[in-house]
C-alpha cells in the first residue's frame, strides 16, 4: 500500500513506534474487584514519544511544523489553558527546528493554588525558551491571535498560528499514520477484534485515529471520553467535520455519521477540574502499571475506561487498548489532589 502521507511536509520528532504494552496486573485488580472475565487490556504509551516529556501533540507537530518550515516561517504561534501540554510540547518542537515560539494560554481553569501557575507544563515552558503570554479566561480569543500575529508581521517575523491542540487537518494526519501503527502492532500481536479508548479534548486526535480507520478500512474500534466540554453533541459535529477533512487529505472514504463514539460521564465539573474518579484512575494504574497519567485528559480518560470495563462494556472483545497521549508534568501543577500529607 503506499504511503498515504509522503506528500506531506514532515519534521521527524517522534520516537516510533510507541510501546503497545498489556496491562495484566490493572487486568487482574478489576477482575477481582468484579468476578468478571475481562478482556486483555493494554496501553499505547504515546506518553513515550520522547519531545520534552512526550505525548501525543508530538505526532501532529511532525506534520505543522514541517509545513511551517516550508512556509519559511521563523516563529511558532499557539494556544492553550495554562497548563496545556500541546503548548509545551509545541515550544518543544519550535526549538528543535530552529524556530521561536509564542505561547498564548488562557486562565481557564478557576480555584487552582499556587503551583498550577508556576509549575507543571508552564515551568517547562519557561525552560524551553518560549516567549508566554497569560490572557484572562473571557479575553476574545480571535482579537487576541490576530493582534499577536499582526505585532510579529510588524516586527519582520514569519509567524506560523497552529490551533488549540494541533487539531487541524494537517496536525490530525499524525493520528491517522498513528493508527495505522496501532493496528499493525494488533496485528502483530494476533490481536483480531479490539477496541480503543482515549481522551477527547480538541478533537485532532480522534479525528486522525477515524481517518486512519476510514484509509485502512479495518482495526479496532475507536472510541472516546470527553474531557473538554458540556455541549458534546456540538463538540461531536466538530470531529466529524474534522475527521473529513483529514480524511480527504489521504484520499480516504469519508467517515460515517455515526464515526465519532464520545462518552460523556466522566467531564465533571468543567474542563481541567479535578474528579474523585480521576484522582483514584491515576493512583490504580500508577499502583498497578508504574505508568503515571495526568489530571486533565489521561486520568479523566483511565476513569472512564476503568467505568466501561466494569460496565462490561467491551467484555465479547479480545482486547481493550487505552491511548496514553501523555501529560504527566501536568501532576506537579495538582499537588493539592495528590501530595502527601
Amino acid at each position: 500500500m503506499p504511503d498515504p502521507f509522503g506528500n506531506f511536509p514532515r519534521l521527524t520528532l517522534a520516537h516510533l513506534p510507541t510501546p503497545l504494552v498489556e496491562m495484566k496486573r490493572l487486568r487482574e485488580a478489576l477482575s477481582r474487584e468484579t468476578g468478571q472475565t475481562l478482556p486483555r487490556l493494554f496501553i499505547k504509551r504515546d506518553d513515550c514519544t520522547g519531545l520534552a516529556g512526550g505525548g501525543n501533540k508530538t505526532r501532529k507537530l511532525e506534520f505543522l511544523i514541517g509545513e511551517a518550515l516550508a512556509g519559511g516561517a521563523d516563529t511558532v504561534v499557539t494556544t492553550g489553558a495554562v497548563q496545556s501540554n500541546h503548548a509545551r510540547q509545541t515550544a518543544a518542537a519550535a526549538a528543535a527546528a530552529g524556530l521561536s515560539s509564542v505561547l498564548v494560554l488562557f486562565d481557564t481553569v478557576p480555584y487552582r493554588g499556587h503551583a498550577y501557575r508556576r509549575s507543571g507544563n508552564l515551568l517547562l515552558d519557561a525552560v524551553l525558551g518560549a516567549e508566554v503570554r497569560i490572557m484572562p479566561a473571557d479575553a476574545d480569543a480571535g482579537a487576541v491571535f490576530a493582534a499577536v500575529m499582526d505585532e510579529l508581521r510588524a516586527a519582520g517575523r514569519n509567524p506560523y498560528f497552529v490551533p488549540v491542540g494541533g487539531s487541524s487537518a494537517v496536525g490530525s494526519l499524525g493520528y491517522a499514520n498513528a493508527y495505522l501503527e496501532l493496528a499493525a502492532q494488533l496485528d502483530g500481536a494476533g490481536i483480531a477484534d479490539a477496541v480503543l479508548v482515549h481522551a477527547s479534548s480538541s478533537g485532532g486526535t480522534q479525528a486522525g485515529l477515524i481517518a486512519g480507520a476510514c484509509h485502512l478500512g479495518r482495526g479496532p474500534e475507536i472510541q472516546a471520553v470527553n474531557v473538554y466540554r458540556t455541549d458534546s453533541g456540538a463538540m461531536a459535529d466538530g470531529i466529524h467535520a474534522l475527521a473529513c477533512k483529514t480524511a480527504a487529505l489521504i484520499d480516504a472514504p469519508a467517515p460515517a455519521p455515526g464515526a465519532v463514539i464520545l462518552d460523556n460521564h466522566h467531564l465533571g465539573e468543567r474542563y481541567g477540574m479535578p474528579t474523585e474518579a480521576m484522582r483514584r484512575a491515576v493512583e490504580l494504574i500508577a499502583r498497578t502499571e508504574g505508568v503515571l497519567l495526568d489530571p486533565v485528559y489521561t486520568g479523566k480518560g483511565m476513569a472512564g475506561f476503568i467505568a466501561q470495563l466494569l460496565a462490561g462494556a467491551h467484555s465479547l472483545r479480545e482486547a481493550a487498548v487505552f491511548l496514553h497521549t501523555g501529560g504527566m508534568p501536568g501532576l506537579f501543577a495538582y499537588e493539592e489532589e495528590f501530595a502527601v500529607s
